[in-house]
């Protein structure tokens, strides 16, 4: 099969699977939604899985009348096509959140986890303003092979698990937080100085 697929406005990358492991991913924003509906119709014609982030309603319900067989989560507005073929869940994903606010961000996280098969917990509204909460489930987040750490404000989530846990941390800043936060960069930074060794950090609310 060719490399990619052109559609003129787009070139699908029906190969990123047996290169990376893990298929192509969309992200909607600044797309149509008639792009969006072409590009998933081509994906599902080739039979690959395909997974969108950043989907709107409107997007999505566009995708649903272009006859589309997806499904969509509305806190994480990750849109994917309907798998309905056995997936193996490996391994055991921890994913936590400082506090509500930082749902969206976590479960964008959570959910494509989930997608590429792996089993996931969640431990949202643990962050170090009410530190026992987090010492509550330490023992359960202990017990995963990796930590997703989502946190905005001062960011101190990350590098607080970071020292309680032997496995690898991901950390996640997000945009929550009052004009010091700076929409994110200040979590960015105290997550990228974390003193506390095995994290590695990603970009804002991604």
């Amino acid at each position: 099969k060719a490399p990619f697929e052109d559609l003129g406005f787009a070139k699908l990358d029906h190969n990123r699977e047996l290169r990376r492991g893990f298929c192509e991913v969309v992200y909607c924003p600044g797309k149509t939604c008639q792009q969006v509906v072409e590009i998933f119709r081509a994906f599902a014609a080739a039979g690959a899985r395909a997974m969108g982030t950043r989907c709107s309603a409107e997007q999505f319900q566009a995708l649903l009348k272009g006859g589309v067989d997806a499904e969509y989560d509305e806190c994480s507005t990750i849109v994917a096509l309907r798998d309905n073929g056995a997936v193996e869940l490996k391994g055991n994903v921890a994913v936590c959140s400082g506090g509500t606010a930082d749902m969206p961000v976590a479960e964008e996280a959570a959910r494509t986890a989930e997608f590429l098969g792996a089993r996931v917990h969640r431990y949202y509204d643990v962050g170090v303003a009410g530190i026992h909460r987090l010492f509550s489930k330490i023992d359960e987040i202990r017990k995963a092979n990796a930590v997703v750490a989502v946190a905005g404000m001062e960011g101190a989530l990350a590098g607080v698990v970071a020292g309680l846990v032997e496995v690898p941390v991901v950390a996640v800043p997000t945009s929550t937080g009052y004009g010091a936060a700076f929409k994110g960069v200040a979590p960015l930074l105290t997550m990228l100085n974390s003193c506390a060794e095995g994290v590695s950090v990603v970009n804002i609310d991604n």
